[in-house]
C-alpha cells in the first residue's frame, strides 16, 4: 500500500501542476473610514500589468488570471491594502488614512554643508507629534517657512478637467474667417491612454482633440527658405461623412541638430507635497528629469527648486558635467506638506531669472499634479502671475503627473500663459519620449506667438468647422495684434490643424439659417467663375523667439482633391485620430463615424513606426472599441458614453 502511495504522489503532483486555471471577475465598492466611496483607487493584480481604476462611485470591476492571485489597491492619501481574491467574486474594500504623511523630509543643495536646523524653518504638524528633520548641505539662500508636513487631504480624487464646447459649423458667407493660435501639447492623448489602459473611457473634458492628432509625428518637408517652418496642405473627402470634406494644414518646424542648440538654463520646479506620494508621483519625477539630465550638455545649468507649504532652493545653478551631483539632489527628494505653487512658481522663475542665458534657452520645467492650494491658488491669481513672469524671456514647460486628484484644467491654463507646452508623464515611457526623443522640440522654441488665420472663398465653400482648438481661437482682430499672445513652435515639432468643409450646393442641418439684415446687404456667394480655383487662403504670423514684431506669410490652397484612398499616411493617419476624439467625446459631428473605421484606416496608414506609437493607438482604439459596446454593469454602452464622458467634478 505504502508502495502504491508513493508511486501516486508525482502522478497527483503533475496533475496539480497542469490541472487548468480558471480566471475570475471580482467586482465591488471601495470606501474610507467614514463609508464614503472613493474614485480614482487603482486596482491591480499582483505581479501583473492588470489593472483599472474605481469609478465616481467607488466601484471597480477586475477579470485575475487566477482565482487565487492576490489584489493590490492604493491611492493618493491611503494606505495601500493587499487582499486575496480566494475564488471570491465580490470583495468589498475600506481603505485607511496614514496617521502621518511623513516622518523626516530631506532638503538638500550644495552651495553650503550644514547639518541641523535653519532659521525660519517651520514644520506644520499636530501639537506633541514626534517630528524628525534633517537639512543637509541648504543653499546660501535660506529656506524661509518651509512647511515639512501637514494632515493628510480630504479632497483627494479629484481630476478637474474644463468642460469643452465644440466648435460648430460656420457659414462662408458670414465669418470667411478663422483664426486661432496653434497648439504643440500633447498631454490629452497620454490621459486618454491612462484612462483606457485602466479599462475606462474618459471624461469628455479630457479629450482635446488637436492634441491627440498632434501626439503624433508627421512626415512633412523640412523648411527650405528662411522661415522656420514649412506648410503642407491636403484636401480628401471627410471620412465619418462623404458629402463634406477634410482639409489638412501641417506645420514642420526646422530640426536643430542638438549639438547646435543654445545653451539651456533650466530650473525644475518640483511638487513635494503630500499629494504626490508614491511611485507614479514623484518617483517618476525623479526617473524622468534623471532622463533630461543625460540630455544636457556641459554648457547647460540645471536649477532645482522645490515647494511644498513653502518654497526653497535645493540646488543652485550647476553646469551640466556634473551629473552625478545633479542627480544626487534628484535622488534625494521626497514629499509630504501643503502645496504652495505660487511661492515655488516665483522663486524658480526669480532663480532663472538670475541665471538668464541671453540668446540661450531659459525655462522653467515644472513637475506637479497641479493641485495648488496654498497662497496664490486660485485660476485667476496663477494666470496673472504667469502673465507676468513670462515677460523676462524664461518659457515655461509643465510636466504632469498622476492620477485621481490631476488637475488638467490648471495645468492647462499655466502652460498657455507661460510660453510653454503641456505634456502628462504617464510611465516611464512616455518620459522618454518628451524628454528624451523630443528633447529639442519639448524644450527649445523656435517661434512664438504663432497665429493662423484661414480665409474661405464662399465661391467653393458653403460652411467649414475647426476640429479641436476650442480653447486656442482667437477673434479675427487678434491676427495683426502683435501684443495678443498665441502658441509656441519648438524645434522638429510639427502641428495639424483639420477643417471639415461643407462644399457649396450641399445641403446640411449642421448649417442654421438667421434673419435677413435689415440694415445692410446680405452677402452672397461668389459665382464660380469669379474665382481663381482657390478654396481657401492660410495665413501666418510668427515671432522670433525674443523678436517683439511679427512676420507674416500666406499660403493660397488650389481647390484639387483626391481620393481618401490616394491621400498620404499623414493625412489618412491624422483623420483617424480625429474621427476618434469625436468618437470618444460623442461629438453631434461625428455623422458615420465608428471604432471600426477609426481602427481600419489606422492600420493602412500607420506607415513608418519604429517607435509603435501608431501600434498602441491601434490597439487603443480596439480597447475602445469593446468598452462602448460593453453591457450596463459592465462598464459602458455605446448609448451611456456621453453621459458617462462628463468632466469629473474639480478639485475646490
Amino acid at each position: 500500500m505504502k508502495r502504491i502511495l508513493i508511486l501516486l504522489v508525482p502522478v497527483v503532483i503533475i496533475f496539480l501542476a497542469f490541472r487548468p486555471v480558471k480566471s475570475i471577475t471580482v467586482s465591488g465598492t471601495i470606501t474610507d473610514e467614514t463609508g464614503a466611496t472613493l474614485a480614482g483607487i487603482t486596482v491591480k493584480v499582483k505581479g501583473t500589468s492588470t489593472g483599472v481604476m474605481s469609478s465616481n462611485n467607488g466601484t471597480y470591476k477586475i477579470t485575475a488570471p487566477n482565482e487565487n492571485d492576490k489584489l493590490i489597491f492604493s491611492g493618493p492619501g491611503f494606505e495601500q491594502s493587499e487582499i486575496s481574491i480566494k475564488s471570491r467574486s465580490l470583495i468589498n474594500v475600506t481603505l485607511k488614512r496614514p496617521a502621518l504623511l511623513h516622518s523626516e523630509v530631506v532638503v538638500t543643495g550644495y552651495s553650503k554643508n550644514l547639518e541641523g536646523s535653519v532659521p525660519g524653518l517651520y514644520v506644520q504638524g499636530s501639537p506633541g507629534a514626534s517630528r524628525k528633520v534633517q537639512v543637509r548641505g541648504v543653499s546660501s539662500q535660506p529656506i524661509d517657512g518651509f512647511y515639512g508636513f501637514d494632515q493628510p487631504r480630504e479632497d483627494f480624487n479629484r481630476e478637474g478637467y474644463e468642460s469643452i464646447t465644440e466648435n460648430i459649423f460656420l457659414k462662408a458667407t458670414d465669418n470667411p474667417l478663422s483664426t486661432f493660435s496653434i497648439d504643440v501639447d500633447a498631454a490629452s492623448y497620454s490621459n486618454v491612454r491612462r484612462f483606457l489602459n485602466q479599462g475606462q473611457l474618459p471624461p469628455a473634458g479630457a479629450v482635446r482633440i488637436e492634441e491627440m492628432v498632434n501626439y503624433f509625428k508627421y512626415e512633412y518637408p523640412q523648411p527650405t527658405k528662411e522661415e522656420p517652418f514649412s506648410i503642407n496642405t491636403e484636401i480628401s473627402d471627410a471620412p465619418w461623412n462623404k458629402e463634406h470634406k477634410l482639409v489638412l494644414i501641417g506645420l514642420q518646424g526646422k530640426k536643430i541638430p542638438t549639438e547646435n542648440l543654445p545653451a539651456s538654463n533650466l530650473t525644475f520646479l518640483i511638487d513635494v507635497s503630500g499629494s504626490m506620494q508614491g511611485p507614479e508621483r514623484l518617483g517618476l519625477v525623479k526617473a524622468s528629469m534623471k532622463m533630461l539630465v543625460d540630455q544636457i550638455r556641459e554648457q547647460d545649468k540645471i536649477s532645482i527648486v522645490v515647494y511644498a507649504g513653502a518654497a526653497g532652493l535645493v540646488l543652485a545653478p550647476t553646469s551640466g558635467a556634473e551629473k552625478t551631483k545633479i542627480k544626487d539632489a534628484i535622488d534625494k527628494l521626497e514629499a509630504g506638506g501643503s502645496t504652495a505653487g505660487g511661492a515655488g512658481i516665483k522663486l524658480a522663475y526669480k532663480t532663472a531669472k538670475e541665471n538668464f542665458a541671453k540668446g540661450g534657452n531659459n525655462r522653467v520645467i515644472l513637475c506637479t499634479d497641479g493641485d495648488f492650494n496654498v497662497g496664490a491658488s486660485s485660476d485667476d491669481d496663477m494666470v496673472r502671475l504667469i502673465e507676468e513672469e513670462r515677460k523676462s524671456g524664461v518659457f515655461l514647460t509643465v510636466l504632469g503627473y498622476g492620477m485621481g486628484n490631476y488637475q488638467d484644467a490648471k495645468m492647462q491654463k499655466l502652460a498657455d500663459k507661460g510660453n510653454g507646452n503641456h505634456a502628462y508623464i504617464d510611465g516611464i515611457s512616455e518620459a522618454k519620449k518628451v524628454l528624451v526623443n523630443e528633447f529639442g522640440g519639448t524644450l527649445f522654441t523656435i517661434a512664438k506667438d504663432v497665429k493662423l488665420q484661414v480665409e474661405f472663398n464662399p465661391a467653393k465653400v458653403q460652411g467649414y468647422r475647426l476640429i479641436g482648438y476650442e480653447n486656442r481661437m482667437l477673434a479675427k482682430e487678434d491676427f495683426n495684434d502683435d501684443k495678443k499672445d498665441a502658441g509656441e513652435l519648438g524645434s522638429g515639432h510639427t502641428v495639424t490643424a483639420l477643417y471639415e468643409i461643407i462644399p457649396v450646393g450641399v445641403k446640411s442641418s449642421f448649417l442654421k439659417d438667421v434673419d435677413k439684415l435689415k440694415y445692410q446687404k446680405n452677402i452672397e456667394p461668389l459665382s464660380k467663375s469669379s474665382n481663381n480655383g482657390e478654396m481657401l487662403t492660410v495665413k501666418f504670423r510668427y515671432k522670433a523667439p525674443d523678436g517683439e514684431v511679427s512676420k507674416l506669410i500666406e499660403h493660397p490652397v488650389q481647390d484639387k482633391q483626391i481620393s481618401i484612398a490616394k491621400t498620404s499616411d499623414n493625412f489618412r493617419f491624422a483623420a483617424a485620430v480625429a474621427q476618434f476624439g469625436m468618437l470618444l467625446r460623442n461629438s453631434e459631428f461625428k455623422s458615420n463615424a465608428s471604432f471600426l473605421d477609426v481602427i481600419n484606416m489606422a492600420r493602412k496608414a500607420k506607415g513608418n513606426d519604429d517607435e509603435g506609437y501608431r501600434s498602441e493607438f491601434i490597439r487603443l482604439a480596439e480597447s475602445a472599441e469593446m468598452l462602448a459596446k460593453a453591457k450596463p454593469g459592465n462598464n459602458k454602452t455605446e448609448e451611456n458614453v456621453e453621459e458617462d464622458t462628463k468632466p469629473l467634478s474639480k478639485n475646490k
